[in-house]
């Protein structure tokens, strides 16, 4: 009965010290077939959203435990823009996870056991210099190797070339995280979802060099023209997961 422990009992409590956020507008009827029962892609025109969120976390705890009883790790993950109307008619914005790696044994471990995330181990390094900042993800079998590099100066960034937001207003309506993640729990044909609670949340908009990206080099996105959509960068944000709500669907 595995999937009673996925269920996220718990509320969970970090420190994101560093996050940088990119998203690939793919066309809808791509990544549609990749969702589960119950969510609906969150489109803007033609084309629906993957988001690779790239987070050095400190402290992750339940949120009844002192920070120093916390976890420090990195994460990568893999993210669809979705939808999701609740049995009291409410239209949610959300996520639902594709992939996660860590650098961590622990959440690899411990997060596979309390959600469905899909956590894998894999080497994870993050560079700083001034007004950079690089991460080179190495994963199991080289499926979602990753390096990018951002400018984090205060010099002003653009959307990416070939972006389908006209503007920065339009584009932050698609910068994750969003308020909930939705996972599908087969077992009973149900939703959990996921509410997280934050502070002092601006992202700002950064230019990034993604030197590779095997997550995209995979036959189902190799042909589909994604293209980079936007870039954000936040730091030191205190960031609070509620516990799961679970809906069976209709």
């Amino acid at each position: 009965m595995r999937h009673l422990l996925q269920r996220h009992a718990l509320p969970i409590k970090a420190q994101l010290k560093a996050s940088l956020v990119l998203a690939y507008a793919v066309p809808a009827d791509v990544l549609t077939p990749l969702l589960p029962p119950g969510l609906r892609l969150d489109t803007y025109g033609d084309y629906g959203f993957l988001a690779i969120a790239l987070v050095e976390t400190q402290k992750l705890r339940p949120a009844f435990l002192p920070p120093g009883l916390g976890v420090d790790f990195f994460l990568s993950g893999y993210r669809i823009f979705t939808r999701y109307q609740t049995s009291a008619g409410r239209n949610l914005r959300g996520l639902r996870i594709l992939r996660s790696d860590t650098d961590s044994r622990f959440m690899q471990v411990f997060g596979n056991l309390l959600t469905h995330y899909g956590y894998e181990h894999s080497e994870c390094k993050v560079h700083r210099e001034a007004g950079t900042y690089s991460v080179r993800v190495a994963t199991p079998g080289g499926l979602a190797d990753l390096e990018v590099e951002a400018d984090t100066s205060t010099t002003p960034a653009s959307l990416p070339v070939g972006s389908p937001f006209p503007n920065f207003t339009e584009a932050r309506k698609f910068a994750g995280p969003l308020p909930f993640t939705f996972d599908y729990e087969k077992q009973t044909n149900s939703i959990i979802r996921v509410q997280g609670v934050r502070q002092e949340w601006t992202p700002r908009p950064v230019s990034v060099k993604v030197h590779r990206n095997a997550f995209l080099e995979q036959e189902r996105f190799r042909k589909t023209g994604a293209v980079l959509a936007n870039a954000f960068y936040i730091e030191n944000v205190p960031y609070a997961w509620n516990p799961g709500i679970r809906e069976v669907l209709p």
